[in-house]
């Protein structure tokens, strides 16, 4: 994982990333980009039919979605749609029909 400190800058070619299992929950994979600031950026791919577990939130989570279909409290967020979660909020039913890959930007775990 790469750390950055204050004023520095990072470029990632993402696609030679690895792609490691999650600690979250089976069928869910992530690319760790980067941290800094207390933040984290990933690229998630959930699997068709994986689940994340009930989950509040700390810091402002923000996804980005980038393929396939994420399901999040009974709304389907389409390739292109965005999601800003606030402190606090929880989220009970996250989870892919059809399998998805999306850009993650949260605390670390």
């Amino acid at each position: 994982m790469n750390v950055l400190n204050s004023g520095q800058l990072l470029c990632v070619q993402c696609d030679d990333l690895p792609w490691k299992p999650s600690a979250l929950a089976p069928g869910v994979f992530v690319k760790d980009v980067a941290i800094t600031d207390g933040l984290e950026m990933q690229i998630v791919r959930v699997e068709a039919g994986a689940r994340l577990p009930l989950h509040t939130h700390e810091c402002p989570e923000f996804i980005y979605v980038l393929e396939g279909e994420l399901i999040l409290r009974g709304q389907c967020l389409p390739r292109g749609w965005a999601s800003v979660a606030s402190v606090g909020s929880v989220h009970s039913d996250v989870h892919s029909e059809t399998g998805c890959v999306f850009l993650l930007v949260d605390r670390p775990l």
